[in-house]
């Protein structure tokens, strides 16, 4: 494999990043709460799928992920970096194509994944996922979503 030319400081700052429990995430997930919604955190919905979603709403069948725009390849953010950027380039276009991978594998087993950029506001997020989640309770009991 072909060593990276990268500097101490990146490779540091790099490993830091979080892929858990993110400052988006925990915003998200508050103003869920606070809106009265129950669900899981760090599930996998599907079993046999090794992708994990942020958060999952299992009785709605809604697994929410929160992307990042650099990771992610945020239409609106997304930055190519110039050291390595060949490296950046085919991983960011890799984690693209396994997010469409995820979406694609949860619908064929009947789930609806909702995609969160961080740089939406938690607010405006929550108000969008919980949309989602009672459009797909339709006949369900009416009142805060039960958790999986």
């Amino acid at each position: 494999m072909k060593k990276l030319a990268t500097t101490a400081t990146v490779r540091t700052r790099m490993s830091r990043q979080k892929s858990r429990d993110t400052g988006v995430e925990v915003a998200l997930r508050k103003a869920l709460h606070a809106r009265g919604a129950r669900y899981r955190i760090h599930r996998k919905p599907v079993k046999g799928v090794r992708r994990e979603a942020d958060i999952v709403f299992g009785p709605a069948r809604v697994a929410v992920f929160v992307d990042g725009c650099f990771w992610h390849g945020c239409p609106v953010h997304a930055t190519w970096p110039k050291n390595n950027a060949e490296f950046w380039r085919t991983k960011i276009e890799g984690n693209r194509r396994r997010d469409l991978d995820t979406d694609v594998r949860l619908a064929e087993a009947g789930w609806l994944a909702v995609r969160v950029w961080e740089h939406e506001g938690a607010d405006e997020a929550a108000a969008r996922v919980l949309d989602v989640v009672a459009s797909r309770r339709v006949g369900a009991s009416a009142g805060p979503e039960a958790g999986a």
